[in-house]
């Protein structure tokens, strides 16, 4: 663990970007502001401009992310005039236009979201994770995310049948088909691509943090030890600490100072670590 390297950049990423390597980072993973939310702290963005406004920063993104790694963006449509705005969905077609496969789509399920209801909806209880990457091969760790059985196996497996030690068809004809004799002796299992994490998160100063089980579940399945993460829309720190917990080197870019300070002053106390917080990226090569 010890060198591991947490950069700290104050400033627009729009600007900082541009000095970082070609194919240098094995991660990207970040929350931007959502069209027109955090509007007292980042002024906010209109839908209709918001893929304008964020595909040059994807540009940077594709040039800067390594051929083997990946960028998990997590965002959420909003509702305007009383429908989803298309925004998303408009953005991810832009995105395959400058060159991103858009390889998968997760779900974050926040069990314990606010309640409320609306005359034509209910309450937002997900968010979207959408993976892009720059080729259809790119790095994944899977057996870093796999999860237990569960107390059904023990009972399941007990006594099998004789359909249980053959590959079982589905009954709706969809082709798919299981062999339950196949989970004897396995304690764990690959997850979904559905995320049931609660909203809980240590730091309060923030107008929009994620739980830091979030970007650690994505930093365990797209890197190893010494990998480099960035989150260009860094806030108050939360990728740049769970990675640098990990052992990952990383780089977050943060426009407002009083984000900026609070991640430097949480992740400074952190032992065994090397750290540099800088105003200039121009400044900080020397390690």
């Amino acid at each position: 663990m010890a060198g591991t390297l947490a950069r700290l950049i104050l400033g627009d990423c729009r600007d900082y970007l541009k000095s970082l390597q070609d194919n240098s980072i094995d991660l990207i993973f970040t929350s931007p502001p959502y069209a027109d939310s955090r509007t007292n702290t980042y002024g906010g963005i209109k839908p209709e401009d918001y893929v304008g406004w964020f595909l040059p920063i994807s540009s940077e993104l594709l040039r800067v992310l390594k051929p083997t790694g990946t960028f998990v963006l997590n965002i959420k449509e909003k509702v305007v005039d009383g429908e989803r705005h298309t925004y998303v969905i408009e953005l991810i077609l832009g995105m395959r236009q400058q060159g991103w496969f858009w390889t998968e789509e997760f779900i974050w399920h926040k069990k314990n979201s606010y309640p409320g209801k609306w005359p034509n909806r209910f309450r937002d209880s997900w968010e979207r994770l959408l993976q892009f990457n720059k080729s259809k091969k790119f790095n994944m760790y899977q057996e870093a995310v796999m999860v237990p059985m569960g107390d059904w196996a023990e009972r399941r497996l007990k006594n099998l049948s004789k359909t249980d030690k053959k590959r079982d068809d589905s009954k709706v004809g969809s082709g798919f088909g299981k062999r339950v004799a196949n989970w004897v002796g396995r304690d764990k299992v690959y997850p979904t691509n559905v995320l049931h994490l609660a909203t809980e998160t240590k730091n309060k100063n923030h107008s929009a943090v994620f739980p830091e089980a979030l970007p650690e579940w994505f930093i365990k399945l797209f890197t190893q030890e010494g990998d480099w993460v960035l989150d260009p829309f860094m806030g108050s720190g939360t990728t740049v600490r769970v990675a640098q917990r990990l052992g990952r080197n990383s780089i977050g870019i943060e426009i407002l100072r009083q984000y900026y300070d609070l991640a430097n002053q949480q992740i400074r106390p952190q032992e065994l670590r090397l750290f540099e917080a800088v105003e200039n990226y121009e400044t900080s090569e020397s390690e």
